[in-house]
């Protein structure tokens, strides 16, 4: 397992240990943490404990161990009447539309503006133009994107300062996901900044993510900088001669040394593809992407 730094920057999230039990799910000693100026994306399988970490994070739920901080704050507080202040600076979109679904589109925003003292309704107007959403349209009406674009809109009209995003771009056609990811750049480029932001698009991760923070059965098993897993890392792709030659070479040590089968041949994790390519020229060895490393960190063996 192996774990980036977050310390020299302003943490504005930080998990701490966090620990939750359920019948049949535990989330257990979750630790890691999100610095000013990063988009940190979260990962991993449906029930891996996603959902439950920041629903931690936000207070939403009481822990069994641990402890959460958002800006500063103890996420324990943040269901309080005190964390009221702290919530306004925080955007928040889950992967469900939490509107009245009789409400339409331009009423919603009276809503949000009893919540948040913040509430600028001149930046929901922009969003609203950006999103081309209709103004008049029920919210109960709109397809599962333009509720995604409606839910952003309004994380994003009320000052935040961080934003917390359960798989926002699902239901997204890939243009709507890239004009997204362009906003999320816009807002991160301004100081004291940052997004966590879980996804099942690992290639929308691959455009924008600073640092990629993967959970499964709910402990965390990999924390690393996306720049290190898609500009250094490889994927070897071997037939079995090859792959004792490399495992015999001690290139990659054996306890380092996590390989996938499939029918076709065995891809190998390869640390440094740039070395790796000038002592095996003759394996096809690829750029890797975050779904690569996915597969082979949670499906892959160790020789």
């Amino acid at each position: 397992m192996s774990f980036a730094s977050s310390e020299s920057a302003d943490v504005l999230i930080k998990a701490s240990g966090l620990t939750k039990h359920y019948d049949g799910f535990s989330l257990q000693g979750v630790t890691f943490a999100v610095a000013e100026g990063e988009v940190v994306g979260f990962v991993g399988k449906n029930g891996a404990g996603k959902s439950t970490t920041i629903k931690a994070l936000l207070g939403l739920i009481k822990l069994d161990g641990g402890a959460g901080s958002v800006l500063g704050h103890d996420s324990a507080t943040l269901s309080h009447p005190e964390g009221a202040r702290i919530k306004e600076q925080v955007g928040v979109v889950f992967d469900t539309i939490s509107m009245p679904g009789h409400l339409k589109v331009s009423e919603v925003a009276r809503v949000y503006e009893c919540a948040f003292a913040t509430w600028d309704q001149r930046a929901f107007q922009s969003y609203l133009g950006r999103f081309e959403l209709p103004a008049d349209k029920a919210v109960k009406d709109l397809s599962r994107g333009m509720g995604m674009k409606l839910s952003l809109a309004c994380a994003l009209s009320h000052g935040a300062q961080l934003l917390i995003l359960d798989e926002a771009t699902a239901g997204l056609d890939p243009m709507a996901r890239d004009e997204v990811l362009d906003l999320l750049r816009e807002f991160v480029a301004e100081p004291g900044r940052a997004v966590l932001m879980s996804s099942h698009i690992t290639s929308d991760l691959d455009k924008i993510a600073d640092r990629v923070v993967c959970i499964d059965a709910g402990r965390i098993v990999f924390d690393r900088y996306k720049d290190e897993i898609c500009d250094q890392m490889g994927v070897a792709r071997c037939r079995v001669a090859d792959f004792e030659a490399i495992a015999a070479s001690g290139i990659i040590p054996d306890h380092e040394l996590v390989y996938l089968r499939h029918d076709y041949g065995i891809d190998v994790l390869v640390p440094d593809r740039f070395a790796f390519a000038e002592n095996f020229p003759q394996v096809p060895c690829d750029r890797m992407t975050i779904d690569d490393y996915l597969a082979l960190t949670l499906k892959g063996g160790v020789r």
